[in-house]
């Protein structure tokens, strides 16, 4: 993609985006000057106006902002279709930290996968809690599938990309409410629903093809009882310790959280679990808010029995979002393919340089560019088992060889580590269009660069 495309896209992004806010009042006030009747709930501190450019166009009442969708993510390619953020920002005293926010998309990419999600975000409906719920459906029909454990499962780039597909339909709904304990110490609780189908994937015009998902099957790594995938019904539990400056784009402040799902069988799950999730987040700025140093540690993992292995590829969330699948990828480790690392227990750490070079108004909205570089990485630390009993030992034998590591006892994982940047167009210091590339170290990860063009911040 050469600089011109890319300035051309951004140009187009910001001009229809600016043309959709048909509900929108703004003022020359600073901020400030007034405090809605009821505090929005999880702002530890209002932005005050040092943090906000002298000439910022403070937002108010409801800004509604229609795109089309025109992504690029190298595991599943070119994404299409259109979305339509809501933003109310009040009497603009909050500016720019909306009072709720609706969110609906439907799109599809061009390898297979389709997704329609709603979701909405209200701090001040709920007296002392603040509300996030989301539903989506996310269809997948060729899934990346790697094989478990990391290093552990050998990625073969010779074979055809069939290979290493599967189908898998999961529809979803989530509902979380967050309250504050004292001062920047917040409660977590939510439900979270999902529904899993999974499938082989079958390919156009080649006759008997084999998978590596119909081999993990056959071998008895994934069981008759979760082949086809089952329900997860699962009551979340939280704690979190918040200091930011602002949510979308932080520029100094710790977040840090963890939090517990339960999913019993007696509330609907095929196959109970307990899971936990750590995560701690830090933004240390070096230049102002101009310059910023900012990492995410995460930790995860099962209590007690493994789940079935469609639960696994997930990095749960609670709040504002919904979960991430694929640990591996634009969301957790950018540059590694997609779902390379699956297992028990897993973790992953992100690295950012974010530099906020300038800023300017383009048709009433505030505009900032900003680079970043980055170095990320992941690993399991406790695998599934893929040791074969005597009733498989002799199925597909030199596959198995060659797709799973038998040289030790013990799970072969090392971090699986790349590095890259990207460049960032924010409007109205809440909507992120994100253009970044990322190079996985070892070709195991990905022989290949990658390319996303996406929204956000990863954290």
């Amino acid at each position: 993609m050469n600089k011109r495309l890319v300035f051309t896209l951004i140009g187009l992004i910001i001009s229809v985006y600016a043309f959709a806010q048909v509900v929108d009042s703004t003022s020359t006030n600073y901020y400030g000057k007034k405090k809605p009747d009821v505090e929005p709930n999880l702002v530890a501190a209002p932005i005050s106006d040092k943090e906000i450019a002298k000439n910022d166009i403070i937002k108010k009442g409801i800004s509604l902002g229609p795109l089309p969708i025109v992504a690029y993510d190298q595991d599943r390619g070119f994404e299409y279709g259109a979305l339509l953020n809501v933003y109310n920002f009040g009497d603009g005293s909050w500016y720019p930290t909306p009072l709720s926010t609706w969110y609906f998309e439907v799109s599809r990419y061009t390898k297979g996968t389709q997704q329609y999600i709603v979701s909405y975000d209200n701090r001040v409906l709920i007296p002392g809690a603040r509300l996030s719920a989301s539903a989506e459906v996310i269809n997948d029909s060729a899934l990346d599938f790697y094989g478990f454990n990391g290093y552990e499962s050998f990625y073969d780039k010779d074979m055809p990309t069939y290979f290493y597909r599967m189908k898998r339909l999961v529809p979803s709904f989530k509902v979380d409410l967050t309250g504050n304990i004292r001062k920047n110490l917040y409660w977590k609780a939510g439900y979270h629903f999902k529904y899993f189908k999974t499938e082989e994937f079958v390919p156009e015009d080649v006759d008997g093809a084999l998978t590596l998902f119909q081999l993990y099957k056959k071998w008895g790594i994934i069981p008759d009882g979760e082949k086809n995938g089952g329900f997860s019904s699962a009551i979340r539990l939280g704690l979190m310790y918040d200091t930011r400056n602002f949510e979308a784009a932080p520029s100094r402040g710790i977040w840090a959280e963890g939090h517990v799902a339960f999913a019993p069988k007696f509330l609907g799950t095929t196959q109970g679990y307990t899971k936990y999730n750590l995560t701690f987040r830090h933004y240390l700025p070096l230049a102002k808010d101009r310059l910023v140093f900012a990492y995410r540690i995460n930790f995860q993992g099962y209590i007690g029995s493994a789940p079935a292995f469609y639960i696994l590829p997930y990095d749960t969330i609670m709040g504002p979002g919904y979960d991430r699948d694929g640990f591996g990828g634009y969301r957790t480790v950018r540059g590694m393919l997609r779902s390379r690392i699956q297992g028990i227990n897993t973790g992953y750490f992100n690295t950012e340089l974010r530099w906020k070079f300038i800023d300017f108004h383009v048709l009433k909205q505030n505009v900032t560019l900003a680079l970043s570089g980055f170095f990320d990485g992941g690993r399991v630390f406790k695998g599934v088992n893929l040791t074969l009993d005597s009733e498989h030992s002799n199925i597909y034998p030199s596959q198995y060889a060659k797709y799973i590591n038998t040289g030790k006892d013990k799970l072969n994982d090392k971090f699986h580590l790349s590095a890259g940047g990207g460049l960032r167009v924010i409007i109205n210091q809440n909507f992120i269009i994100a253009f970044e590339y990322g190079k996985a170290f070892a070709a195991q990860d990905n022989n290949k660069g990658a390319l996303y063009i996406n929204t956000g911040y990863l954290f």
